[in-house]
């Protein structure tokens, strides 16, 4: 009798422990532990850089006449403004050649600027010293929007410091003074300093253009000034 009680008991036993494991139910996963997980970080070391692909030599040489055209276009338009005028005089402060015993020559002098773009110049009498200034007549007084100087190689147009406009009754006005930002136009032989401001509620007869000689050591060399205006 023993025997037999003994193996019920164990029977019993194991049936209750198949019971408790049918019951238990497995593992979810739940959306917050998929959340909770962190996402694999990325290095920028594990990212690799793109190259950009070197312009081939047609590429090239067609964004340099791209830049020429441009840069004609822009002349033409300011050539044959109709609003535009060229000096018909023009005295400067200095004349490259001044201090010598013949005087300065002909190809220097501030007279070159009247007229329109034809590659005369004035240049002035010093490279890195004071100021020098040039003033330009016009023939039509007009109310001015706009004047536009033309650099030579752009030798001297980031040392223009003051742009002032003179009325017909005398008064200069400043219209523009500061440190310019133009630089160089590298796709042509002439660079263009223009500076726009509001019309004038005067009639502009003369243009007087300074330069600080040491904001761009060297000579500096004018073909021609526009005046803008009705």
């Amino acid at each position: 009798m023993k025997t037999v009680s003994r193996v019920s008991s164990l029977l019993l036993a194991l049936s209750c422990v198949l019971v408790v494991a049918c019951n238990k139910k497995p593992t979810e996963t739940s959306a917050e532990a998929v959340a909770s997980t962190p996402a694999p970080v990325v290095t920028a070391s594990a990212i690799e850089p793109v190259t950009p692909a070197e312009p081939t030599p047609e590429q090239m040489e067609m964004a340099k006449k791209k830049a020429l055209m441009d840069y004609a276009t822009m002349e033409d338009q300011y050539i044959n403004d109709s609003k535009a005028q060229w000096a018909s005089d023009a005295k400067a402060s200095s004349t490259f050649g001044d201090k010598s015993s013949s005087g300065p020559a002909t190809s220097n002098m501030a007279i070159n600027v009247k007229g329109a773009v034809d590659g005369k110049n004035w240049t002035n009498n010093q490279q890195d010293i004071g100021f020098d200034w040039l003033e330009l007549s016009y023939e039509k007084p007009v109310a001015a929007t706009e004047v536009r100087i033309v650099f030579q190689d752009g030798d001297g147009v980031e040392a223009v410091n003051k742009v002032e406009l003179q009325s017909t009754d005398g008064k200069w006005n400043t219209v523009w003074e500061g440190i310019s930002d133009q630089k160089r136009d590298k796709r042509g032989g002439r660079t263009w300093f223009v500076r726009s401001f509001e019309k004038t509620p005067y009639k502009v007869k003369a243009v007087k253009v300074t330069i600080a000689n040491n904001v761009q050591p060297g000579y500096k060399v004018i073909d021609a000034v526009q005046l803008v205006g009705e």
